[in-house]
């Protein structure tokens, strides 16, 4: 039988284990819906495809956009802006991930 000391250092390290796997599983998600939503106009690398800076898409890279607080990429994503469809149909969560991918992407 178990004592209470190796049932917390259990828990503790499951906890841990759990902290270290669920970012890099958001990170592929995000990756994912990046792809799937994102990428025909942003380019792969969030600088725009060809179609996309025919339609003045912004460089995701740019300092500009960097420079955008997570509330306004996220209202963007969630709203639309300009020529930007709004893709409402995301969640809360998954537009929050999305940000965090974009700021991955920097020159």
């Amino acid at each position: 039988m178990m004592n209470r000391s190796d049932f917390r250092r259990m828990i503790s390290l499951g906890a841990l284990a759990v902290m270290f796997v669920l970012p890099s599983m958001n990170a592929q998600d995000a990756a994912a819906t990046f792809k799937a939503k994102c990428a025909a106009c942003h380019g792969a690398d969030g600088t725009g495809s060809a179609m996309g800076k025919k339609m003045g898409v912004h460089d995701w890279t740019s300092a500009d956009v960097q420079g955008m607080s997570d509330a306004e990429l996220s209202d963007i994503i969630t709203n639309g802006k300009n020529k930007m469809p709004k893709f409402q149909s995301l969640k809360p969560e998954e537009v929050k991930e999305l940000v965090a991918y974009i700021r991955t992407l920097k020159k």
